[in-house]
């Protein structure tokens, strides 16, 4: 088998609406598409990345301890969204009411993220992400 591309990324939700609020109000994202309660978009573009990454790290990426917080619920995702300012993009989501988990910095690989939690535990990022920009 060949995996040519990310056909499909959704988060499996339990409050439909608190969802919409982060993704479509948070992120100013058009979901267009309906199909029953399911609501979706086919006009993002693609993933650059896919990977399977550990709840110990993520937990050591967002808050610095190799133990997630009791008191969160556990990710079972994690998407990011490259955008130009993290920054801006961080405090337009302050402004609208989304809790960052960790303020905007800068990873080890050149990465620059913050992070929310969706209501059902997926991990979002708004990022910039120098190395996928680079010529191919």
């Amino acid at each position: 088998m060949k995996v040519l591309f990310i056909a499909s990324f959704a988060s499996v939700v339990a409050d439909p609406a608190a969802a919409r609020r982060l993704f479509v109000d948070g992120f100013d994202l058009s979901l267009e598409g309906v199909v029953g309660d399911y609501v979706f978009t086919e006009k993002l573009g693609g993933a650059k990345h896919f990977g399977l990454w550990p709840l110990a790290e993520a937990a050591q990426a967002c808050f610095g301890t190799r133990e997630w917080p009791a008191g969160l619920v556990v990710p079972q995702a994690c998407v990011e969204f490259e955008v130009e300012d993290v920054a801006a993009a961080a405090a337009e989501l302050t402004a609208k009411g989304h809790e960052i988990l960790h303020p905007v910095r800068e990873e080890p690989w050149g990465q620059t993220i913050a992070r929310v939690l969706s209501p059902d535990g997926m991990i979002v990022g708004v990022c910039r992400t120098p190395h996928l920009h680079a010529a191919s």
